[in-house]
């Protein structure tokens, strides 16, 4: 059986502290729509750093430790994962991290303020292989509009995935609103993978597919409405 703080033998990042040092980073309910106020919700002015997807939480809490500096909000739109990434950030004092239950497109679309976030990091997005759930796929021009939206002027983009089938389609969409580059090699700063499903992909000998980028600038409404219409939605063949 699998230690509870490792991912298929990787220790998840940090160490557990006395519980008088604990965090509280749940959000536990959301405010109605509209643009969080990051001041309020952190004590303090900060970078944002965005994990859509975060699942168990390990590369929000791997970031939150590395850069105490910024201030980082994970969402997942599943309830038990939240659970395993808020007790393990709450462990490791954490102040500078707060976890809801959202998915990722509800949360750009409603409570992030235009050009308001740092980074937004998105690792491997659910493919849906089968072609009946195919409209689940979260990356769309849409969806990618929203990060373009959200996204300070220098903004970073991260995409990472597994699947071919989705990265060929990112990286003919993401180009239209990103000065985007492809990435190759580990990450420097977790060579054995960022999230819980790159350690197991990288172990199964996948190929990771992974790059980032920062918003085009002075692209207007009209140019997005177009890119949106004209692009094809994710409707591919993800494989069996």
């Amino acid at each position: 059986m699998e230690d509870a703080e490792t991912d298929f033998g990787v220790p998840i990042p940090g160490k557990v502290l006395p519980p008088e040092q604990w965090a509280k980073t749940a959000l536990k309910k959301l405010p109605p729509p509209g643009p969080l106020d990051w001041q309020t919700l952190f004590g303090r002015s900060a970078p944002i750093i965005l994990d859509l997807g975060c699942g168990n939480g390990r590369f929000v809490i791997s970031s939150a430790l590395q850069r105490p500096e910024c201030d980082h909000l994970g969402c997942d739109i599943l309830p038990l994962v939240i659970r395993y990434a808020t007790k393990r950030a709450n462990q490791r004092g954490l102040a500078n991290v707060r976890l809801a239950v959202i998915g990722a497109f509800e949360f750009l679309e409603q409570y992030a303020a235009p050009h308001s976030i740092q980074e937004i990091h998105l690792y491997h997005p659910q493919p849906y292989k089968d072609s009946e759930r195919a409209y689940k796929r979260l990356i769309t021009p849409e969806f990618l509009s929203l990060v373009h939206r959200s996204l300070a002027p220098q903004g970073l983009v991260v995409l990472q995935t597994d699947n071919r089938a989705y990265w060929n389609y990112i990286r003919h969409v993401a180009p239209l609103l990103f000065d985007f580059d492809e990435l190759k090699g580990t990450w420097r700063d977790a060579p054995q993978g960022r999230t819980r499903r790159e350690i197991y992909a990288r172990q199964h000998k996948l190929t990771i597919f992974r790059g980032k980028g920062t918003p085009k600038p002075n692209v207007t409404a009209a140019q997005i409405a177009e890119i949106i219409q004209s692009q094809p939605p994710p409707r591919f063949d993800a494989g069996g």
